[in-house]
């Protein structure tokens, strides 16, 4: 009877241990080296298997891997997009090409010309590469910039605008979201910080969202009545 108690009481020992072993990680009896237990990766090789695996640095043999897929899947979900599964599609090639044009602008970012060099201090965004960047006549002051504009059917707007309200503080009144260190140059559209990847997907409801660092630092650089020069078409749009 004492042999029987003894089981009954190991065993339910063991079932009142199962749930809080798996909250905090720990594999269950019989895993393999005692390895976390997580699901899976088996989305199959995307038409930009290549691709990714060239800009993240991986063997590039166009074929998907275990490892391949769980390295798609960590840049799909860093970056939110959707379905983050680690399948090289079209969106996620999208999202690393931009990134390989925007790091091609180095510290010369208005080589071709597009931002005025004759209006002395003003901020640049050049929607096409999603890049922004500050100048004062040719001289760079700060960036390039990834910068985060608006979705389709959200476009931020082209032209030349001027800064005409700041506020540090600001909350949507339409969306009722933070938007820090805010700069306002046409109607509703600013600058902002956002706390997301200013590479997710599929953009902004206008504005031109930052990292908070790079939204700091306009912040400090920027003023009322300084100009802002919009121009090109966010990739999507």
């Amino acid at each position: 009877m004492g042999d029987i108690r003894r089981r009954g009481a190991a065993l339910l020992a063991a079932v009142l241990a199962a749930p809080l072993a798996l909250a905090v990680g720990a594999a269950p009896a019989g895993a393999a080296g005692g390895a976390t237990v997580a699901a899976a990766c088996t989305a199959g090789t995307g038409p930009y298997q290549r691709q990714a695996e060239g800009f993240l640095g991986l063997p590039v043999d166009g074929k998907q891997s275990r490892a391949d897929c769980e390295a798609i899947r960590a840049f799909q979900t860093k970056h939110l997009i959707t379905p983050s599964a680690g399948y090289a599609g079209p969106l996620t090639w999208r999202v690393m090409d931009l990134m390989n044009r925007q790091r091609a602008a180095g510290t010369n970012p208005n080589r071709d010309g597009r931002c005025p060099v004759d209006k002395g201090r003003i901020a640049c965004v050049d929607l096409t590469r999603q890049l922004s960047w500050i100048q004062d006549g040719r001289k760079l002051v700060y960036g390039p910039v990834p910068v985060r504009t608006g979705r389709d059917g959200y476009e931020t707007r082209t032209g030349l605008k001027k800064v005409y309200w700041r506020n540090i503080d600001h909350v949507s009144s339409i969306y009722n979201v933070p938007m820090p260190y805010s700069q306002f140059f046409d109607g509703g559209q600013a600058f902002h910080s956002v706390a997301m990847s200013v590479w997710a997907p599929p953009g902004s409801h206008g504005c031109v969202n930052m990292t908070p660092k790079d939204a700091r630092k306009y912040w400090e650089l920027l003023r009322n009545g300084d100009e802002v020069s919009v121009w090109g078409r966010k990739p999507g749009t």
